[in-house]
């Protein structure tokens, strides 16, 4: 779809969207206008505010009017930038952040350069991930959201570090989802159903509804910011993923791991197909229920037990077993009791006789399926409608009665009595006519498990049906081995234990599905000239599977020499699940020996949620060493299931299903209440589902942008296997996204226009503050690519975030305002201060870029830039990733500003002491030391603690200095505490209070650790180290309780003197 659109248009989209696009963006520039003049009132009242008590307001607003007066709005708006071309950003920086504004443009742009493409022929290592295939008829959900944003982020780190990443979409056929659509289309626009229009008509109908409506799926991940490469997009049934599909069924084949066989399926009698184990959702009930099924006009009663009788042959009596689906006792071949089991033994070997058609039913013996505990010990078998009975038929070699037509109609199997009735009318029936013969013995409430398939919400029947089958032991062991050796990693290491238990009970594969959407099998059937029966299908020797039509006519000819025949293709097509386990090898070639298969087999991480790590992860890895020769992928990284806030799994009906679009664009309560009534919900679950989203989004949803919905769903991956998505955490993002704006602006403003960037930084000469920035910077530099080599996601959102939040905005550029402000200042120390923020903020958005592509993108390219500089690139995506620079480390300097930082807390913290407009006053504070070291760092550093805590003055005290009065203290360490001048604001009970539960918990601390301690044998069973170590904690603890003793004792001092 993307190559076609291509071509309609030279910059990759239709002319209709291009004019949507441009309506768009200007409708974003008249907004912003309008943000104009209320931004600037803002900004004016705000630096207002920081002004000292000396500044003239009167002269300020003068100021800040003239400059408001003095500027173009036009200059804070971005121009319209051509689909595709590099976006054109406005003169001056908006002054508020806008999502739509910065993420409409970049992408285009990003794509049409090529960045997002990976080269076969490159000498740099391969980084390779194939996107799991979305279905066709998909649209963007919050599941797709958090998929994409770990993938991209994973393969944005990837290619920034060095590597030839290669991120391959894709789309899934989607069979039984797609045949649904298109099958409700024609029956809705033209009452018809598929076997109306026929087989080639109706597959022509899919592909035409494909090509207008299908795929727009992929074109929402382009919003997310998905960097995937689209010139290797792939279809499931585009022509080359179709010939990887007939190869490997070929080639399994011959190699004898397909096989033809009658076995138990799940069996849908809406959409008349077998259905996969991944497509049955399980409903549980506890007791007597009625449920909708579809195609019945009354509810259906489960979840009972209905007990009956079997009359025994030769006048023996009866014999009485239970059912909860009675109805399929028309299809009984046999009555199972446990050998030793004596209430039975006189009947082993004998019989009973069915009710209804005479039919005589062998009394087995079966150790394996009966509790003799368990009812009346005696068990109905049904093999053709029960996996239990299944098994126990062929153990005993019993007949398989198939009683179900394809509809789930009661057959000729069945008896003329009931031949005819759909199956839950049939239940009723059968219970009257046993109740007529008098052999029903009642009914009672029973707990069960109900399977009910996700695409008609109708009941699965269990049916015996020719299928063909995948024999998957021995490949299940090399899977298993695969993980043992270590070929492949699965990560969380918890999901091992799965891997290894569904592998281990694995049952052989279904693979053909009753559908006309999907991929024809390639096997014919022939039916021979002599054949004694010509019903298709009926001779299991007379398959032959081939490529094509010819190869098959050839294998016939080998197979019966000599014989007239006809050659009939099998109507069924594959399972979905069968081409969309070729994904890792098809995307790039397979069964060709292409340059993509030599340069990205294997692929190297398989990323996805952990609910089908065995439906596909498991198969593409059978199917990947089996025809590759080699495993799929090195690692599988299972990321969490996502709920809602409260905890819910997502439902339509709960009202509770996140859009990302809409938390991208924003969305109001009418607006998603609007789409709940688009929906196919009962009025019933309508209201339920109104009710649930005035109470979880009464405000709608707030405009957040791709990049906080983003870095939201990355940092939610520590949450075990689950994700309870709130949605005001995602606003959150989306306001840090203001302060990473705020914190450009700043510089682009002291940077100045003429500023030209170092070309490296010399350490020894830089201010105490830059040295720390850097080295902390280095740390968090180490801890995101830790992590991020880890797949700790949430570890690597943490690292970055903290240094932007806490480090950089909260302390760096605090400090460093004032240096700017000031004249005394020397012009080298504010060049070396810029020099260092500009370093800060290149690395800091590299290092931030693939959590936040468009964000980091949009500041990055507003830096100044390297005069002539060649080793810049000409996109943050394809620049470097940082990495640790050794000599910009400095413990020393960190440990001096954790002092630092610690003493501000202690001060912020004595404000609360203060009425709520006394708090932001600046104060006289002072900093009592107890060692020389201590006092000689914050005398170092008074200007910094001064400007963080927002004090008048500081001075330092050593023990020989008077206790200053008026004040709240606060202990640092042991060697270190603060006090805040309050007179006559002072709250004493508050004071006392926090004073009286500090000394009670650092009483009880010593306490307990001097009754370690002191305990027998303390000395000879302890380590010398961790003796010193608490000999060290206890003086620690003695110091500090002899502050808060002083401390106590000042304050009652100056309680007295205050009356």
């Amino acid at each position: 779809m993307a190559q076609r659109e291509e071509k309609e248009h030279p910059n990759g989209a239709k002319e209709e969207d291009l004019e949507r696009k441009k309506k768009k963006e200007e409708k974003a520039r008249e907004k912003e206008m309008k943000k104009l003049k209320a931004a600037q009132k803002a900004e004016a009242a705000k630096a207002q505010a920081q002004k000292g008590p000396n500044t003239s307001k009167k002269n300020e607003r003068k100021a800040l009017r003239k400059d408001a007066e003095d500027e173009n709005p036009e200059d804070f708006v971005d121009p319209v930038t051509p689909h595709g071309e590099k976006k054109r950003l406005s003169r001056e920086m908006a002054k508020q952040y806008s999502p739509i504004a910065v993420e409409a443009v970049w992408y285009a742009w990003w794509e049409k350069s090529g960045f997002f493409v990976a080269d076969a022929k490159s000498s740099r290592p391969p980084f390779v991930i194939v996107l799991p295939p979305p279905n066709v008829t998909g649209a963007l959900h919050i599941g797709h959201g958090l998929t994409t944003a770990i993938q991209d982020t994973i393969i944005r780190w990837r290619r920034m570090s060095g590597y030839n990443a290669l991120w391959i979409p894709g789309m899934d056929h989607a069979g039984i989802a797609t045949q649904v659509v298109v099958e409700k289309k024609i029956m809705r626009e033209r009452h018809v159903t598929r076997h109306d229009v026929g087989r080639e008509l109706f597959v022509a109908e899919v592909w035409k509804w494909k090509d207008e409506y299908g795929g727009t799926i992929l074109n929402q991940e382009r919003r997310l910011g998905a960097s995937l490469d689209w010139s290797r997009e792939y279809f499931t049934m585009d022509q080359n993923r179709s010939r990887a599909v007939t190869e490997a069924f070929v080639r399994l084949y011959k190699k004898g791991l397909i096989y033809r066989d009658h076995r138990l399926v799940n069996w849908d009698c809406i959409l008349r197909t077998a259905i996969s184990d991944i497509e049955v959702d399980y409903k549980d009930i506890k007791e007597r229920t009625l449920l909708k099924v579809p195609g019945y006009d009354n509810p259906i009663e489960f979840g009972v037990l209905t007990s009956f009788a079997y009359p025994l042959d030769e006048g023996m009596g009866d014999i009485v077993v239970a059912t909860t689906r009675v109805e399929t006792m028309l299809g009984d071949t046999a009555i199972a009791v446990h050998p030793e089991d004596r209430r039975y033994t006189h009947l082993h070997g004998k019989f009973a006789v069915h009710p209804f058609n005479g039919r005589k039913l062998p009394i087995i013996c079966d150790a394996e399926l009966v509790d003799p505990e368990f009812g009346t010990g005696a068990v109905k078998i049904t093999p053709a409608h029960d996996p239990n009975d299944f098994a126990v038929g062929k153990r005993h070699k019993l007949e398989f009665i198939n009683i179900f037509t394809d509809d789930g109609k009661i057959n000729s199997n069945g008896g003329s009595q009931f031949e005819g009735m759909p199956r839950f009318k049939a239940r009723v029936a059968v219970i009257e006519a046993l109740q007529k013969q008098g052999l029903c013995r009642g009914a009672q409430n029973n707990e069960m498990r109900l399977g009910i398939c996700s695409r008609t919400n109708d009941v699965v029947e269990p049916m015996i049906k020719p299928q063909w089958f995948v024999d998957c032991a021995d490949m299940a062991k090399e899977a298993c081995d695969a993980v043992t050796d270590g070929r492949i990693e699965i990560i969380p290491k918890q999901y091992e234990a799965d891997w290894f238990r569904w592998l281990k009970n694995i049952r052989d594969w279904c693979i053909s599905r009753q559908l006309w959407w999907g991929h024809r099998i390639p096997a014919w059937y022939l039916t021979l000239e002599d054949d004694m029966i010509k019903e298709f299908g009926f001779y299991n020797d007379h398959w032959v599977v081939g490529i094509n039509e010819k190869e098959a006519q050839a294998e016939a000819n080998n197979l019966f020499p000599g014989k007239r025949f006809y050659l009939a293709q099998d109507p069924d097509v594959l399972d979905t699940w069968f081409s969309s386990g070729l994904a890792p090898i098809s995307s790039l070639g397979w069964p060709d020996d292409t340059e993509d298969m030599r340069a990205f087999y294997p692929t190297s991480v398989l990323e996805t949620g952990h609910d089908i790590l065995f439906f596909w992860v498991a198969r593409m890895v059978i199917q990947g060493m089996k025809l590759a020769g080699d495993v799929p992928f090195k690692q599988v990284y299972l990321h969490p299931m996502i709920r809602d806030a409260h905890g819910r799994k997502m439902s339509k009906s709960l009202g509770n299903v996140v859009d990302p679009l809409d938390v991208i664009n924003g969305i109001t309560l009418e607006g998603l209440q609007k789409k709940l009534e688009q929906g196919n919900l009962d009025k019933n679950e309508l209201l339920v589902a109104r009710e649930g989203q005035v109470k979880d989004f009464p405000g709608g949803i707030a405009e957040c942008g791709a990049d906080a919905l983003r870095f939201a769903l990355v940092s939610y991956t520590a949450q075990s296997d689950k994700i309870n998505l709130d949605i005001q955490r995602v606003v959150g993002y989306r306001q840090w996204c203001n302060k990473l704006w705020n914190a450009i602006r700043f510089a682009m403003s002291k940077l100045g226009s003429d500023y030209i960037p170092p070309e490296k930084l010399v350490i020894e000469s830089l201010p105490f503050s830059c040295k720390w920035i850097l080295s902390v910077l280095n740390g968090a530099i180490s801890r995101t690519i830790l992590a991020l080599e880890s797949y700790d996601f949430s570890g690597a959102t943490s690292a970055v975030y903290s240094w932007w939040q806490y480090q950089l905005c909260d302390v760096f550029i605090e400090v460093i305002k004032p240096l700017f402000t000031s004249d005394l200042k020397s012009e080298s120390l504010k060049k070396a201060t810029r020099d260092t923020l500009w370093v800060c903020l290149d690395n800091g958005l590299r290092l931030l870029h693939p959590f936040m592509p468009f964000v980091t993108e949009e500041l990055w390219q507003r830096l100044p830039q390297h005069a002539g500089s060649i080793s810049r690139k000409e996109s943050i995506m394809m620049s470097d990733y940082p990495s640790v620079v050794e000599e910009w480390t400095n413990e020393e300097i960190e440990n001096e500003m954790n002092l630092i930082e610690s003493t501000v807390r202690s001060i912020r913290s004595l404000r609360t002491l203060l009425p709520p407009n006394e708090r932001h006053e600046r104060r006289p504070a002072f900093v009592l030391c107890k060692t020389n070291a201590v006092a000689g760092i914050i005398k170092q550093h008074e200007l910094e603690i001064s400007t963080l805590a927002t004090l008048s003055s500081i001075k330092v005290l050593t023990e020989n200095d008077a206790t200053p009065v008026g004040c709240a203290v606060n202990i640092v360490n042991e060697h270190l505490s603060v006090y805040l001048q309050v007179q006559g604001f002072l709250n004493a009970e508050a004071e006392r209070e926090k004073l009286r539960k500090r000394k009670e918990e650092l009483q009880r601390h010593q306490e307990n650790l001097a009754q370690r301690m002191s305990a027998p044998g303390y000395e000879e069973k302890v380590p010398q180290h961790i003796q010193e170590d608490n000999v060290a904690k206890l003086n620690k603890l003695m110091g500090e309780l002899e502050i808060v003793e002083e401390a106590q004792a000042n304050l009652d001092h100056t309680l007295a003197d205050g009356n």
